[in-house]
């Protein structure tokens, strides 16, 4: 791996791209209107680990004021194991110290086994007492 920057809204497109070889659950959220809308509101919200000039990781970090939240870890399975998720953990970690952020929290599913033994390894506590509600919004007017 050659770098960490942030996504720019040039980088829609290759990220959506990524993401649909990386990642093994797809989101309602991973549209290029959402990831501009994201990028729009949050300019360094992504990040992108480079090698090669191709992106072979990403995250998403943002702080809302009260909590940081990671999503979207995802890293190029031809490079796992080679340090690009703790790396890019780490520069979001930093960003979101940086921005105030005191706490953070990241979802993983209960069946991805080697995503929950990396955030256990990273430092993360499984609190297994709680669960996570969700609500998609698209049906919802005003």
């Amino acid at each position: 791996m050659e770098a960490i920057r942030h996504a720019g809204a040039g980088d829609v497109a290759a990220v959506l791209a990524f993401w649909n070889v990386a990642t093994t659950a797809a989101s309602p959220t991973d549209d290029a209107a959402a990831l501009r809308a994201l990028l729009a509101r949050h300019e360094d919200a992504v990040l992108l680990a480079i090698d090669d000039d191709q992106i072979v990781g990403t995250v998403i970090c943002t702080f809302d004021g009260w909590r940081g939240a990671m999503y979207r870890l995802a890293v190029d399975p031809a490079m796992r194991r080679r340090h690009v998720a703790t790396s890019l953990v780490d520069a979001a970690e930093r960003q979101l110290c940086a921005s105030g952020a005191r706490r953070c929290h990241v979802i993983v599913m209960a069946d991805e086994e080697p995503a929950r033994s990396f955030w256990s390894a990273a430092g993360y506590a499984d609190h297994g007492d709680q669960r996570r509600y969700v609500k998609n919004l698209t049906a919802v007017t005003g």
